[in-house]
């Protein structure tokens, strides 16, 4: 007699999922289709955005909020847990500095890739977009924002936004987390429990347990990733569309050209250097890849980015709970380098400006340095308007990308997810933390074990690329 499950039906006829990575590229397909779809049927009837851009609108941005709302207990947790361990740890200010390093490392590579090739391609002599369309942002970036970021204004590193509705008169206010401030926060409490000894275990212990339960909140949230891409990208092509590239044709060529010359070439170069696989980096690191391109946020990819690094790549769990949040408020190869180096160039083509050797190399200092001047109020738009500030370059000139920014922000975002762990990966293999068995796995099994520390070897939803 043939074994049965306990509907009846044969148990080699159950139904089995494809892998979890395979879902979020059948995420990624039909958010596509369904955005060309909701793209082709046009606003309502009333102006507004149709049913199904909206849909897609409300399921992508549910989900990037799930994940932002996972952030902050998240950092908590792991970076008291992460110092608590440091007892054990003699090298803790050599990992701190090794770190910043490679950032710095990484980032002036990148600008030197984004310098050339501005001055390869020449976007801004080259472009159909007029001077009409020059126009200043609302915020830009500040060299003292660094410091005041530093600095907790509460104890939750919570700030709050008020803005007006034109129409209706009425006042709506939002909060919202600095995660720099926080990890400055956690950092201390952490510091302090590890200086009072044996008092704190209590909390500690509690700590240690509030951080497997979060893991397993964030299991929970992360397996809606494939019905998050659909909405996330479909919104995203149902929104932007194409349209936009054609004024600014070259100048997005430029943008992808040098990510992918950062991602492909340069951080294969730099992990081969290390004796590791990039084939390897990239089958662990995908999944946080993958989110960060259709999520467009750092810090809403944040909690994947620590998870794949330490559970795919093999990165000590104290050091990987400290770099990867500090890596994504400062370490932004896509928003912090190439970008506002190529936009930086063609704002000073288009205007007619020339620049000089001294203002490439202000370009490749406020890069280096930049990302970490903006921690806090970050982004590629504040960091370009940084730059053009540094350089002298018309403010204006940041209107005439805005067309396309969405666009560009899908690959800035992955490229500096990839670098967050990248970074953490290459320091830990130097300093002898990177455990090589787990980063040379064949990545088969549930690398996000319902257990928390143990792998589930017979499970079939693996987070992983094909």
């Amino acid at each position: 007699m043939s074994e049965t499950t306990t509907a009846g039906a044969p148990a080699s006829r159950r139904l089995r999922l494809p892998s979890f990575s395979v879902q979020v590229l059948l995420g990624l397909a039909l958010g596509v289709v369904l955005g060309l779809v909701a793209r082709e049927l046009g606003p309502a009837a009333d102006g507004n955005p149709n049913w199904l851009t909206s849909t897609l609108d409300t399921v992508g941005g549910l989900f990037v909020d799930l994940l932002r709302a996972a952030v902050i207990p998240l950092i908590f947790t792991a970076i008291v847990a992460s110092i608590a361990n440091l007892r054990n740890v003699t090298n803790a200010a050599r990992l701190a500095g090794q770190t910043l390093l490679w950032f710095a490392i990484t980032a002036l590579i990148a600008v030197a890739i984004g310098i050339a090739l501005g001055l390869i391609l020449q976007p801004g002599d080259h472009t159909s977009v007029t001077q009409d369309q020059a126009a200043e942002p609302g915020r830009t970036g500040d060299w003292w924002a660094f410091l005041t970021s530093l600095v907790p204004t509460n104890f939750l590193a919570l700030t709050a936004s008020t803005s007006i509705d034109p129409e209706s008169g009425a006042a709506a206010t939002s909060l919202s987390f600095n995660v720099l401030q926080f990890v400055v926060v956690s950092a201390a409490i952490g510091i302090a429990a590890l200086k009072i000894g044996d008092k704190a275990e209590p909390f500690l212990a509690f700590n240690r347990a509030a951080l497997s339960i979060v893991q397993k909140v964030l299991w929970w949230i992360i397996r809606l990733a494939p019905i998050g891409t659909i909405g996330l990208l479909g919104y995203a092509v149902a929104d932007y569309g194409w349209d936009a590239i054609g004024s600014l044709g070259r100048f997005t060529l430029a943008i992808y050209v040098g990510l992918a010359l950062v991602l492909f070439v340069v951080y294969p170069v730099l992990l081969r250097a290390h004796g590791l696989n990039p084939l390897k980096f990239f089958t662990g690191a995908w999944p946080a890849i993958q989110l960060g391109f259709v999520s467009r946020s750092s810090v809403g990819t944040l909690p994947v980015t620590e998870q794949v690094t330490e559970r795919n790549l093999g990165v000590s769990r104290s050091y990987a709970s400290f770099a990867v949040p500090f890596g994504s408020t400062t370490k932004m190869d896509g928003c912090a380098a190439i970008y506002p180096a190529i936009s930086a160039i063609f704002v000073a083509q288009f205007f007619g400006l020339d620049l000089s050797v001294s203002d490439y190399l202000l370009i490749a200092l406020v890069s280096v340095v930049g990302s970490a001047a903006t921690a806090g109020t970050t982004g590629a738009t504040v960091m370009l308007t940084l730059t053009l500030s540094t350089l002298g370059l018309p403010l204006a000139g940041v209107g005439l990308l805005l067309a396309v920014d969405p666009i560009l922000d899908m690959g800035r975002t992955a490229v500096n997810v990839a670098g967050q762990a990248l970074v953490p990966t290459i320091v830990a293999k130097r300093e002898g933390l990177l455990d090589l068995d787990v980063y040379n796995s064949d990545r088969r099994g549930d690398v996000f074990a319902d257990g928390g520390e143990d792998r589930d070897k017979t499970a079939d939803l693996a987070l992983t690329s094909p």
